[in-house]
């Protein structure tokens, strides 16, 4: 193996969940040489297992933001995960510390104990490769899902980035995904993004019923719009999930988060090279769509 990776997480009131991930990174085959987590101005007892875990675990540092806010998908989350990621580096620089990957895992998430493993002999498979992730499980009904994906969209809730990757695409973007920003950047510039199902990671929060899918992929609708997704495009994934996904729903919900955000003109990303490789994006897609 070559030399390792640091780690980041961003927190919001993840009492329930973090236990288990702190122990998942604790048992890696492969552990992080640093492990940021951001503690996002949490009510529940996120400081206190942060606290705990740092005086055990000397490579997990802490930040605790004050300034409290709604639990936030888009711009916030941006600003938090990139202020964790400078950290981290900022932290490495001052200590010597050496590495080749970045990494980044949801608080919710639990990794199986050779995850990052997994990931890194990708990585020394392909020195193209970029950026890696699985295509996270998620429960539902009490039953874990693997959902169907596209293999070049990893999951954003567990990604390995290459550093030289990360600062060709100049780092994380103020954007409201900023991993789906991070993904278009490493394909413009050449780079490979691959999804690895054979390497597991489950999403503890739970999915289901109507609302809890309706919010999911209305979300994704609209987040859709804001990187200026081809109505084509937009159209024709919904068909596809209407016709092949379980609830059927799950499009219409797309669709209406889309075409809302339309009808309202929301903004959309002020980047013109994201702007452009998602409104084409649709043009190769459809060969898969098949």
């Amino acid at each position: 193996m070559t030399k390792g990776y640091i780690l980041v997480t961003a927190a919001k009131n993840e009492g329930k969940n973090l236990p288990e991930l702190i122990q998942s990174v604790a048992e890696q085959t492969i552990k992080p040489l640093l492990w940021v987590i951001v503690d996002d101005a949490s009510t529940d007892n996120t400081p206190q297992i942060l606290e705990e875990a740092s005086r055990r675990y000397e490579w997990i540092k802490t930040i605790r933001l004050e300034e409290r806010s709604e639990r936030d998908l888009g711009f916030h989350l941006s600003r938090v995960v990139k202020m964790a990621f400078d950290f981290a580096a900022d932290y490495c620089r001052e200590k010597g510390i050496d590495y080749e990957y970045m990494g980044n895992v949801d608080g919710d998430i639990i990794i199986e104990r050779e995850f990052f493993e997994k990931l890194i002999r990708e990585f020394e498979k392909d020195s193209k490769l970029g950026i890696a992730g699985s295509g996270t499980q998620y429960i539902v009904n009490g039953k874990i899902i693997q959902p169907k994906g596209e293999e070049d969209e990893p999951s954003g809730g567990d990604m390995l980035i290459r550093r030289e990757c990360f600062e060709d695409c100049c780092g994380i973007q103020i954007t409201w995904g900023w991993d789906s920003t991070l993904k278009a950047k490493a394909k413009i510039r050449g780079w490979k993004v691959r999804r690895f199902e054979h390497v597991k990671a489950i999403e503890t929060r739970l999915v289901g019923g109507v609302e809890g899918y309706w919010e999911r992929y209305k979300h994704m609708g609209e987040a859709a719009y804001y990187f200026n997704f081809h109505p084509v495009h937009v159209v024709l994934k919904s068909m596809r999930m209407i016709l092949r996904s379980n609830p059927h729903y799950k499009g219409i919900a797309y669709i209406a988060g889309y075409f809302s955000s339309l009808l309202r003109r929301r903004e959309k990303i002020d980047d013109e090279e994201i702007r452009a490789f998602f409104w084409n994006k649709w043009r190769y897609k459809m060969r898969g769509w098949k």
